[in-house]
């Protein structure tokens, strides 16, 4: 975490683009306590640029007034982007920048909206990964996931054991049902999240046989000599999700089983071509030595959206072990949502307000998706996130004691309730 961030809390840091909006900056330690009788000012600087402007120029400082301890300066924001805020010290004739800020600016539909870091494909030991749904699910908490779900293989109870685990805690981190769906004698990987049922459980129905094949023959666009099954099944899975009201997604479109993609790219295509799915999984788990994939997948992406598409996004770590294998916090979704609920979340991602994240370790963390969003995405991985991150990390120890069996892990748990909930409240301003 940043020293600024270490010795000052400076508030808010999301504001009102077009507005003007007060900034206090609080000294937290003594070592860093502002001096009495000193003057105060501070520079804004907008990293994009000024509305009109055909030169650059050097900001003009304004003045700043210490009351209480704390620096309070008034400030006009001039559009959607962000902002470096550098604080002045004059002390007996001598000036020098004490701190420097980060803040950012935002268009009205997106600062009431709050980011939220969520995984959407897991799996357990209960298919092919390696700990337990409730072991899982504290650890996503601990390492500063806002919502997950378990989507084991054709398994939809893993993820109720999950939520089972934790009933009655009273915990910040949601916890939603789903599954991965594998559609019979077809290769697309599909992830049910949120759904109110198991889609996988439908497959041995007389009435799934009967619907796709009414699909399969609706279907146009499909060239002679492709299976319209696969299609069909694709588009009757997605929606049933939707019926469940899950979010629909198609996973790792180009991953590389063995010697060839697992879902050959004429089904791709036609997928595309289609667009049954809710969401498209752009970052996906994949190992170092595998993310060509992830490449591959984000230069789709583009090009499907040159084309004209809405393509909604999510990142998902398609972790298969939390300890005991990689992949686990490498990739995620930041949704910009008016609430952790799930329809909000769910409505979120397909009205296109969120991003998919990869985070390889030693490498900079990486938001993909909307230009307008990653660049947002960007400021809040580096300035806002360390601190959400931080509050997460002893509710996921305490929620993996309270499985352990530690007796008080709940009571010290309601004492944590809502940190993150009032750490944004005091880093978003009220428009």
């Amino acid at each position: 975490m940043k020293l600024a961030h270490v010795f000052y809390e400076c508030t808010p840091q999301i504001v009102p683009a077009h507005q003007q909006t007060e900034i206090t900056i609080k000294p937290l330690y003594d070592h860093v306590a502002f001096p009495a009788g000193a003057q105060f000012q501070v520079t804004l600087i907008p990293i994009s640029g000024a509305a009109k402007q055909t030169n650059r120029k050097d900001r003009t400082p304004s003045p700043a007034t210490l009351t209480n301890g704390c620096i309070k300066a008034k400030l006009q924001f001039e559009g959607e982007q962000e902002y470096i805020l550098q604080l002045h010290l004059n002390e007996n004739g001598k000036n020098s920048t004490m701190a420097e800020f980060r803040l950012y600016a935002l268009e009205p539909d997106l600062l009431v909206r709050r980011p939220y870091k969520g995984d959407t494909h897991m799996h357990t030991f209960r298919s092919d990964g390696k700990e337990s749904p409730g072991f899982l699910t504290a650890s996503c908490r601990k390492i500063g996931l806002d919502f997950m779900a378990i989507t084991d293989h054709r398994q939809y109870g893993p993820s109720l054991e999950a939520m089972k685990a934790f009933e009655g805690l009273d915990i910040d981190l949601k916890i939603f049902p789903g599954e991965e769906v594998h559609p019979p004698e077809n290769p697309v990987h599909i992830v049910n999240f949120g759904s109110r049922f198991s889609v996988n459980a439908l497959f041995a129905t007389d009435a799934y046989k009967a619907e796709v094949a009414s699909i399969e023959r609706s279907l146009d666009k499909v060239p002679s000599g492709v299976s319209r099954y696969e299609l069909a099944s694709c588009i009757w899975s997605f929606k049933k999700i939707r019926d469940g009201g899950g979010l629909a997604v198609f996973c790792h479109p180009y991953w590389q089983a063995g010697t060839r993609l697992d879902v050959p790219e004429y089904l791709t295509d036609l997928i595309f071509e289609h667009q049954p799915y809710d969401a498209l999984e752009l970052i996906g788990g994949y190992l170092s030595s595998e993310v060509e994939s992830n490449m591959l997948q984000v230069a789709r992406y583009h090009d499907e959206r040159a084309k004209g598409r809405r393509i909604p996004v999510v990142g998902a770590s398609d972790s298969h072990g939390c300890v005991q294998s990689e992949l686990f916090g490498w990739y995620y979704t930041i949704v910009f949502s008016k609430s952790l609920e799930l329809p909000a979340l769910v409505g979120s991602v397909r009205d296109l307000f969120s991003v998919a994240v990869e985070g390889l370790p030693n490498e900079q963390v990486r938001a993909f998706g909307p230009f307008r969003l990653v660049r947002y995405s960007q400021f809040l991985l580096r300035e806002i996130f360390p601190k959400h991150d931080e509050l997460c990390v002893e509710e996921g120890r305490l929620m993996l004691a309270h499985l352990a069996g530690d007796a008080g892990a709940a009571a010290s748990l309601r004492a944590l309730k809502a940190r993150v909930s009032r750490l944004y409240d005091r880093l978003w301003a009220v428009s």
